[in-house]
């Protein structure tokens, strides 16, 4: 069996990070497992023309999601912390960066690494 690449490796921690917040938002339906998987081949792309950018790829790859589901279904994930007026979605910062977050601009306050969005919203972490 041949070792996993570090590029594969990159895609597939983004991968399981992206999935467990969905699944932490129980919206994790076979078309939305799929938006993900759309958005891990277009990346595998990217990060072959930039190999620096492998630090990113878990922040794009929710960034692709989200804004996927919002063309499809809505705003995801809704902001757990601010209580009253509109719903609203985080966003993930930095926007192009390492360590990436959900955060509440609205509240101004980090929510939960991309990847532990279970945490913050009632669910487990991952």
């Amino acid at each position: 069996m041949d070792p996993i690449s570090p590029l594969e490796q990159t895609l597939h921690a983004a991968r399981a990070l992206v999935l467990a917040d969905l699944v932490a938002g129980q919206v994790a339906e076979p078309d939305v497992v799929s938006l993900v998987e759309e958005s891990v081949v277009q990346r595998r792309w990217w990060i072959e023309q930039w190999p620096d950018g492998a630090p990113y790829v878990a922040g794009l790859v929710a960034q692709d999601v989200q804004d996927a589901l919002l063309e499809r279904y809505g705003r995801w994930p809704l902001c757990p912390v601010c209580g009253s007026g509109d719903p609203h979605a985080l966003e993930v910062e930095p926007e192009l960066g390492p360590d990436p977050h959900w955060v509440c601009h609205k509240a101004g306050v980090d929510v939960a690494a991309v990847g532990s969005l279970g945490a913050a919203i009632g669910g487990t972490s991952s």
